[in-house]
Parts: structure tokens; C-alpha cells; sequence
């Protein structure tokens, strides 16, 4: 059921919001930098999440897509079969991540390194930031920043049963990290507060596994 999947990434995007503004709270802040003490940076902060969140939605995209054209090289029931697995191990992977109880995902960020070297000098020539133009071009280089969260997540994609789906999937987990990035002041260390105590991140790791154990009986099972 893909409201299931949906369900499971906001919890994952949300939760993992810790992990969001350790990775990108540095690029977050620099879009500040050489703005007037006056002048508003939400445009820019707005801008530059935009661009992120495009870029999972594509990244998302791609991933289902091949997802369905690999699958199609089985029968359709064996295909539905190893795609729902696929899903609910990365859903159980990502539930054991977020819970603090195994961090193999965190080796995800590793594979995408010879990428970043590559699109990180592009970012670098933005900076600094003074257009929402400008922010919104960062956002869409940064979305493609080694994250094991982003990473798994967008593996987890490939089993989501199309390109409409897999960027659904990828879209609403860019909406799930966006209380910590956007909301960087007074609101945003209240949320971090509750997402840092560990009964929270056990209760929601516990249940995306839990989403995830289903889709894996639903394939054994079928």
C-alpha cells in the first residue's frame, strides 16, 4: 500500500530531522551571509528547501522508474514479490536506524562520494547567497549531498511500483525534514528537543520497522 510507504517516509524525513541540520544546518546558515541586518532571510531559506526537495522528487523518480523496468524482466507476481521485499527490508533497515539500534545505513553516505566531488565546486561558486535564484540553484545541488538518510531512503524508492510513485515517496520525505531546516531558531530547538529523546526516535523507528515487517510478510506470504 503506498499510503503506508508515504506514512513511513514523513516519519523517517521528520525524525531524522537531527541528522538534516547536522548535515546541512552549515549550508542553511551561510544563506545569511552578507545580507543586510533588515532584510529577511526567508525567501532564500525558502528557496533553497524548494530546490532541495526537487531534487529528491527527481532523484525519486529515476529510482522507481528503473524499479519498474527491472522488474519487468520478471513475471508480474515474482516482480511484486521482490519488490514489496525490497521495501520492507529498507523500511526495517531504516526503522533500526532511526531507533539508534543499527547504523548500517550510515555507510550509504560513502557510496555517493565520487559524485559529490564532482557537483560540490558548482556549490561553492553560489555562495555567497544573495537571490532567491541563487538559493534555489544551491538547494538543487545540495538535494545530491552524500546522506544516508537521503541515500537509503531513495533506494527504498525503487520498490515503490513507478517514477510517479517513487517521486511521491521521495517528496514526502523532503516535506518530513523541513520543521528542522526551515524553523532554525526558537521553534526548531523545541522540535529538536523531542526528536533527540531517545523514547521518541525508539517509538518511530519501532514503527516504520514495524511497516516494514508487514510489507516483508505480505511478499513471503503472497
Amino acid at each position: 500500500m503506498i499510503e503506508v510507504g508515504l506514512l513511513g517516509a514523513l516519519l523517517v524525513g521528520l525524525l531524522g530531522g537531527v541528522h538534516c541540520v547536522g548535515m546541512c544546518g552549515g549550508i542553511v546558515g551561510a544563506l545569511s551571509l552578507g545580507l543586510p541586518a533588515e532584510r529577511s532571510r526567508w525567501p532564500l531559506l525558502l528557496a533553497y528547501n524548494l530546490g532541495r526537495i526537487a531534487s529528491y522528487t527527481l532523484a525519486g523518480a529515476i529510482a522507481g522508474g528503473l524499479g519498474v523496468f527491472f522488474s519487468g524482466l520478471l513475471p508480474v507476481q515474482q516482480a511484486q514479490q521482490v519488490l514489496l521485499g525490497l521495501a520492507g527490508g529498507f523500511m526495517v533497515l531504516l526503522g533500526l536506524y532511526l531507533g539508534g539500534w543499527w547504523r548500517l545505513l550510515a555507510r550509504v553516505e560513502q557510496a555517493g562520494g565520487m559524485l559529490w566531488r564532482r557537483i560540490e565546486p558548482w556549490g561553492r561558486g553560489l555562495l555567497p547567497v544573495r537571490r532567491p535564484a541563487q538559493a534555489l540553484a544551491l538547494g538543487v545541488l545540495w538535494g545530491w549531498l552524500p546522506c544516508g538518510l537521503v541515500y537509503s531512503v531513495l533506494i527504498w524508492s525503487v520498490s515503490a511500483g513507478g517514477a510517479l510513485e517513487g517521486a511521491l515517496l521521495m517528496l514526502v520525505f523532503g516535506l518530513g525534514t523541513l520543521p528542522n531546516l526551515l524553523l532554525m531558531g526558537a521553534a526548531a530547538a523545541t522540535v529538536q528537543r523531542l526528536v533527540r529523546r531517545p523514547g521518541v526516535r525508539q517509538a518511530a523507528g519501532a514503527l516504520v520497522a514495524a511497516f516494514g515487517l508487514w510489507q516483508l510478510w505480505r511478499a513471503l506470504s503472497g
